[in-house]
């Protein structure tokens, strides 16, 4: 077993390095709870007093993110989330989309447009079906623009929806 620490992976040259006000380790959690290939590393409880913390809080968090390394820093409010930044979940099912958006959404999150969705803490989550991907990455334009098109009227994406509108079918 190595001593290398779980953000510094043998290999790995890159960790996010996520900014949450005080919550990185429910944060952290709830992604292990949430998402296959996730999970909780060390809890680095600050020495001293720090801005938005005190001696013993947890300072910094080590997890991952559907194997992706990443830390999580109780830096306090002074730089939230924006759609700037974001996870993009890629799902094969409606029911694996349901779970995840359903997740997020119904943990505190809120829900926005085109399949992206904001968890409680601000950090904005893209929950995309392969079947929306494929669709308008394809090489048929007009295919691509259908998809498109109904993509636009949706939150959370409906694989059916797209589907029908890849076929040319009314979405409705």
């Amino acid at each position: 077993m190595s001593n290398q620490p779980l953000n510094q992976p043998t290999g790995q040259a890159v960790t996010l390095c996520l900014w949450y006000d005080k919550d990185a380790e429910e944060a952290a959690n709830f992604y292990a709870a949430t998402f296959p290939g996730s999970r909780v590393g060390s809890v680095h409880r600050a020495p001293g007093d720090f801005p938005g913390g005190k001696q013993g809080d947890a300072l910094t968090v080590d997890f991952t993110v559907l194997g992706i390394p990443c830390v999580g820093l109780n830096g306090g409010p002074v730089f939230p989330h924006s759609e700037a930044f974001s996870f993009q979940v890629h799902t094969d099912t409606q029911e694996e989309t349901d779970r995840y958006w359903n997740a997020i959404v119904g943990n505190g999150g809120q829900e926005s447009a085109c399949g992206w969705c904001k968890d409680k803490w601000g950090l904005n989550w893209q929950i995309t079906p392969r079947a929306l991907t494929d669709a308008t990455m394809g090489g048929d334009p007009a295919v691509a623009k259908r998809a498109f098109d109904a993509m636009m009227t949706m939150k959370k994406i409906d694989i059916a929806a797209i589907e029908a509108a890849v076929r040319g079918e009314a979405v409705g």
